[in-house]
C-alpha cells in the first residue's frame, strides 16, 4: 500500500469531491439498449442497511424505482460485504449500495458495474458529499490516548482492534492507510503493510484483530469489551447514539448510546465512546450493473431518484428532527456521478 500522508489523504478525497461537480454518469456511455431487463430488479444491501431499522428507506427507494420502470423490486439483504460484492459483479443483482471501497471491487470485478448516483452532502452538492472515518476508544480509555490537548493513535499498538470487513472504504481501507503511513515512519515499523495488520498476535502490530462485519457491530466489539479500539463511521450508528460532549466527529467527541436503542444495542444503553480520530471519506453510491439493465431501465432511474419528489421524500432524505431511522439526511439530494469520482479510494492501493 503507498505510504500516503494524512493531510495528503484528505486533500485526495476532497479534491476528488470538486473535480467531480458537474460530472455526467458513467452508465450513458456503458449501458447498452438491447439489454433485456430481468423480471424484476434487485437491489443488495450491505450489513450495514439491511437491518429492521431502515426497512422504511429501503422501501421508499423501491417504490420510487418500481413506478418510474414499471419493473419490481426486490430487495437482497446481505450479511457479509463480500457477499453484496459479488451479487452486484455477477448480475444477480442489479443495483446495491455500496461503499467507496465495495464499489472499487464490484467494479474490478466487473467494469460494467458504475455508480448511479451519490448522495450529496447539505450543500446539495458533491463538495461536501462526506461521511466520517474515525477511530474510536471506550469511554474512561481516552485518557491512554492523549497528546498534548488532543488525542494521538501512537498507543493503538499493540490493543485488540476491530475493524469493520476489508471491503470496507471507512471501517478498514482508510483506517489502515492511515497507520502504515503514520506508523511506518517509526523504526519499528518502518515496514508496516496493511495486510500486516489483518492478524494479530506476538510480534504483530495488535494483540488481536476482529472483524464486526457491520459497522454497529465494531461498535459493539467496543463497547462490550471484546476490542480496545474500534473503526467505525458515523453514518451507520447515528440512529443508535446521540452526541453528549464535544463536536460532531472530531477528536475528543463523546457519545451515548440511546435508551431506546435497537438491536445489537438494545442491551448497551447508556455506554459510551470517544472519538480519537476522523478522517472525511467520499460518499458512497447507488452502483449499477449496466450489463444487467437497460439503459432505458438505468435512465429512468437516474432521472427518478435525482428528481425533486424524491428529495422531498422524508422516507429517503431524514429530516434532522424526525425520530425515522434511514442512511440519508435531509438537505441531502441524490446526484448523478460516474467512476472518477473514486478514484483517490483505488489510488490508496496503489
Amino acid at each position: 500500500m503507498k505510504k500516503v500522508p494524512l493531510l495528503t489523504l484528505v486533500v485526495m478525497l476532497v479534491s476528488a469531491l470538486l473535480a467531480g461537480c458537474g460530472t455526467t454518469p458513467s452508465t450513458s456511455s456503458s449501458a447498452t439498449g438491447d439489454v433485456k431487463d430481468p423480471a424484476a430488479i434487485t437491489i443488495a444491501w450491505l450489513p450495514n442497511n439491511a437491518g429492521e431499522d431502515f426497512k422504511d428507506t429501503r422501501a421508499a427507494i423501491d417504490q420510487a424505482i418500481e413506478k418510474a420502470t414499471g419493473l419490481k423490486v426486490v430487495d437482497k439483504l446481505t450479511t457479509d460485504y463480500a457477499i453484496t460484492v459479488e451479487a452486484i459483479a455477477s448480475g444477480n443483482a442489479q443495483l446495491a449500495y455500496l461503499g467507496g471501497e465495495s464499489y472499487v471491487e464490484a467494479h474490478s470485478k466487473n467494469p460494467k458495474v458504475v455508480p448511479l448516483v451519490v448522495n450529496s452532502g447539505d450543500s446539495g452538492t458533491l463538495k461536501d458529499a462526506l461521511y466520517y472515518s474515525r477511530i474510536l476508544v471506550k469511554k474512561g480509555n481516552e485518557d491512554q490516548y492523549k497528546s498534548g490537548d488532543g488525542y494521538s493513535i501512537d498507543n493503538i499498538a499493540g490493543k485488540k482492534y476491530s475493524f469493520v470487513s476489508t471491503s470496507s472504504t471507512s471501517g478498514f481501507k482508510v483506517p489502515t492507510s492511515l497507520m502504515v503511513s503514520y506508523f511506518s515512519k517509526q523504526d519499528k515499523w518502518k515496514n508496516l503493510k496493511a495486510e500486516d495488520l489483518l492478524q494479530g498476535g506476538n510480534g504483530k502490530f495488535f494483540s488481536q484483530v476482529l472483524f464486526g462485519g457491520s459497522h454497529q457491530l465494531s461498535l459493539v466489539n467496543l463497547l462490550t469489551g471484546k476490542s480496545d479500539v474500534s473503526s467505525v463511521d458515523d453514518v451507520d450508528v447515528s440512529s443508535y447514539v446521540d452526541l453528549t460532549a464535544g463536536k460532531d466527529n472530531t477528536p475528543g467527541a463523546v457519545y451515548t448510546v440511546k435508551e431506546n436503542a435497537a438491536d445489537p444495542f438494545s442491551k448497551l444503553a447508556g455506554a459510551q465512546y470517544v472519538v480519537i480520530k476522523s478522517i472525511p471519506v467520499i460518499n458512497g453510491p447507488i452502483a449499477v450493473n449496466t450489463s444487467a439493465l437497460s439503459k432505458k431501465t438505468v435512465d429512468a432511474m437516474i432521472q427518478v431518484l435525482t428528481s425533486a419528489e424524491t428529495t422531498k421524500n422524508e422516507k429517503i432524505f431524514i429530516p434532522k428532527d424526525s425520530k425515522a431511522k434511514g442512511f440519508f439526511n435531509a438537505p441531502q439530494r441524490f446526484l448523478a456521478t460516474d467512476d472518477s469520482l473514486y478514484q483517490p479510494i483505488r489510488d490508496l492501493s496503489n
